[in-house]
Parts: structure tokens; sequence; C-alpha cells
């Protein structure tokens, strides 16, 4: 049993028969009356998103997810294909519902894809990846006392900020549960 006190982003559970993953949670402890949980979750089946707010010591039965190691091939624009890397299987995921997780993930990496009872509803890429930025303003060599940022791309398409003195088609490594730049890169395989 999960208890609402330990309840941490990206952790499964079971309500009324229904997977949820909690998506924010804050701990409150009041100055007067008792401490509670914060928590904003979403139905792994729906989608449906929820806020509520649970006594730390609710118990909740964890929700069997299943993560499967997939390689990332290719998109046609429309659907994401990723590969089983056991059985090669190819499998089709809508762009529409799965974007947010391909955001950090080059072609031919590998993902794990969460699943319920056969049908996929997530997508989990490595916590960090070096991608190649492919649009930036002109950097200043010797700017790197400063935190200040600026508006980069990546080859993924994605969005992110680095320092000023990154420039284009430079390695940077990125947290993708964040979406910040961490460091530079020299190659891919760090």
């Amino acid at each position: 049993m999960i208890s609402a006190g330990d309840f941490r982003n990206g952790l499964t559970f079971e309500i009324n028969g229904q997977p949820h993953v909690i998506v924010e949670f804050q701990h409150v402890k009041p100055g007067k009356g008792a401490a509670f949980v914060r928590t904003k979750y979403k139905n792994v089946i729906t989608g449906a998103i929820r806020e509520e707010s649970f006594n730390p010591t609710a118990k909740f039965s964890p929700a069997r997810i299943e993560r499967a190691e997939m390689q990332y091939l290719y998109n046609d624009g429309e659907v994401y294909y990723v590969m089983d890397v056991e059985t090669f299987e190819q499998i089709p995921l809508p762009m529409s519902e799965f974007a947010d997780g391909f955001k950090f993930v080059r072609e031919n990496t590998n993902v794990k894809v969460l699943s319920y009872n056969g049908k996929v509803f997530g997508v989990e890429p490595e916590n960090f990846v070096v991608l190649q930025i492919t649009e930036t303003e002109p950097g200043f060599k010797g700017n790197t006392a400063t935190n200040t940022l600026k508006p980069a791309k990546v080859e993924t398409g994605a969005e992110i900020r680095v320092p000023l003195f990154i420039e284009e088609e430079e390695l940077v490594r990125v947290d993708t549960r964040t979406g910040e730049y961490m460091e530079r890169a020299k190659s891919y395989d760090e």
C-alpha cells in the first residue's frame, strides 16, 4: 500500500479501480489543523486531471504499470513509431497524445513506454540527453559569469534556454524532466 505522505511526481496508484499518476503534489502543514497533501493527478486511461487533498495517512493500492524498453525509430508527421527491442514489433503512437514524451528524444534512441493492461499512456525518455543546438542567437565569448539565458532550439524541435556563450551546432546536455540546460557536451555518447 502507498500512503499519501509518500506521494511523488510520476508515482502511480489506484482510486476506485482506476490507475492514476501523480502530476504535482505539495505537502501542506497549516498553522492550525492537520497536515494534508494537495495533489494533482491524472487518470491513466481517460487522461482526465483532477486536484484533490488527502490526509497523509490515506492508503492506496499501487497501480501495476508496465515499463517496456523500446527504441524510437521515426515519425511521419502524425505518428511516432517505436520498436520493442526484444521482439522487434513496431508500435505506432499518435503525436497528438505523446508529443510531450518525445520532446527531447532523437531518432534511434531508447525510451521507456508505459502501459496499463496493454494500453500505452506515456513515454519516459532518459533523464539526461545530449542534443545539438540548431538555432540560437550568436554567442559571446567570455560571457560565462552571468546567469543570463537566451532561447535556443535543439535538433528535436524543442525550445530550451541556454547561456549566452552557447553557439549553434554545439552539443548540450538537457534534463528531460525540466527541459533545463545542464552543460556543454563533447559527444552524443557522454
